[in-house]
C-alpha cells in the first residue's frame, strides 16, 4: 500500500495527531464515537455468537450462544439509545480497571527482590492508577470527557513522535543510500 515503511510511519503519525486534535477540540464527539464503537462491537459479538449457535450440533451450546447473542444485541441497542448512560458505565468500568491494576502494581512493588528504584516506580504507578480510578468514580460525568481529552493529548504526542521518527528514519535511509553509492 505504501512504498516504504517510513511513509507508512509518517501517515500513522499524521493520523494519530489529527485524531488527537479532534479529541481535544471536541471531547464529546470522541465519547460519542467510543459509544458507537462499543455498540458496533456488541452487534458483531452478537452476530458471531448467533452464528456459533447455529453451527453447533448440540442443544446446550445453541441455547447458550443464542442467549449471549441476545444480550449483545440488547447491549448494542442500549448503547445507541442511551449513549450518556453507556459513556458513564464505560467510564466507571475504566475506573474499576485502573483501581484493580493499581492495587496489583502496589502488591508487585512490595513483593520479590526489587531494588529501591524499581519498587518506587511500581508503587508510584500503582498510586497514580488508583488515584485515577478514584477520580473517575467520584465524577464519572467529567471522567468521560477527561478521558477523551487525555486520549487526544496522548494521540497528539504519539503522532508528533511518530512523525519525527519517520523523518529521522527517512534521513537515515537517505544517508545509507549515499554511502552505498560511494
Amino acid at each position: 500500500m505504501f512504498k516504504s515503511a517510513t511513509t507508512s510511519l509518517l501517515w500513522r503519525g499524521i493520523l494519530a495527531a489529527a485524531i488527537g486534535l479532534v479529541s481535544v477540540a471536541w471531547p464529546q464527539v470522541t465519547v460519542g464515537a467510543l459509544v458507537i464503537l462499543f455498540a458496533v462491537y456488541a452487534f458483531v459479538h452478537g452476530a458471531t455468537d448467533a452464528g456459533r449457535a447455529f453451527s453447533s450440533d448440540r442443544v446446550g451450546p445453541v441455547a447458550g450462544y443464542l442467549a449471549l447473542a441476545l444480550i449483545s444485541l440488547v447491549a448494542g441497542v442500549g448503547a445507541l439509545v442511551w449513549p450518556g448512560i453507556t459513556a458513564l458505565v464505560l467510564t466507571i468500568w475504566i475506573g474499576a480497571w485502573a483501581i484493580t491494576t493499581g492495587v496489583v502494581d502496589l502488591v508487585v512493588a512490595f513483593r520479590g527482590n526489587k531494588i529501591a528504584g524499581q519498587r518506587a516506580m511500581w508503587a508510584l504507578t500503582g498510586l497514580v492508577s488508583i488515584g485515577f480510578g478514584v477520580v473517575l468514580f467520584i465524577r464519572p460525568d467529567l471522567g468521560a470527557l477527561t478521558l477523551a481529552t487525555l486520549f487526544g493529548l496522548f494521540a497528539i504526542v504519539y503522532g508528533v513522535a511518530t512523525i519525527v521518527s519517520a523523518i529521522q528514519a527517512r534521513k537515515a535511509d537517505h544517508q545509507v543510500g549515499q554511502l552505498a553509492t560511494r
